[in-house]
């Protein structure tokens, strides 16, 4: 038999914005796949593993989220994966320069979704320090890597 959990509106929306950057970072994971299998070979984008990773951990993260509310995770990229892969595809046909301004675009886009979280007052004190402690810097530090890469690049 399976049991209901009473939940305030503050943790429903809570695990809204949760499953919501969830499926964000789990697009991010694969865009970076396509962009390192596209260019990984060149040891000079070694980042792009790095940032790789990054979100991966936010992915694991997010979950744990999800998990302490005792609520499902969204297992898809959904929509922005779709978003994510035709952008990506997109920029690998202009080459590095356009694929590296391409992922600072999607960077842009999470930071901006994290930041709209935090502003809309949703999520429980707990899951804002998360987002404020682990996932936006993580977001920011990863917009500085590829700002460096992109000068590197030109």
């Amino acid at each position: 038999m399976e049991t209901t959990v009473q939940r305030t509106e503050t943790e429903e929306k809570c695990i809204e914005w949760c499953n919501k950057m969830l499926r964000g970072e789990r697009s991010a994971v694969e865009t970076y796949e396509q962009a390192i299998e596209k260019h990984g070979t060149n040891p000079r984008l070694a980042e792009l593993r790095d940032i790789q990773r990054e979100h991966k951990r936010s992915v694991s993260d997010l979950e744990a989220c999800l998990a302490e509310m005792n609520a499902e995770a969204d297992q898809s990229s959904g929509a922005w994966g779709v978003f994510a892969k035709t952008v990506q595809s997109a920029a690998n046909l202009f080459g590095k320069e356009s694929a590296v301004e391409a992922l600072m675009k999607g960077e842009e886009m999470g930071l901006n979704d994290y930041l709209s979280a935090l502003e809309s007052n949703e999520l429980t004190v707990e899951h804002r320090k998360i987002y404020e402690m682990r996932l936006i810097p993580r977001i920011k530090g990863n917009l500085i890597t590829l700002e460096a890469l992109e000068s590197r690049i030109d």
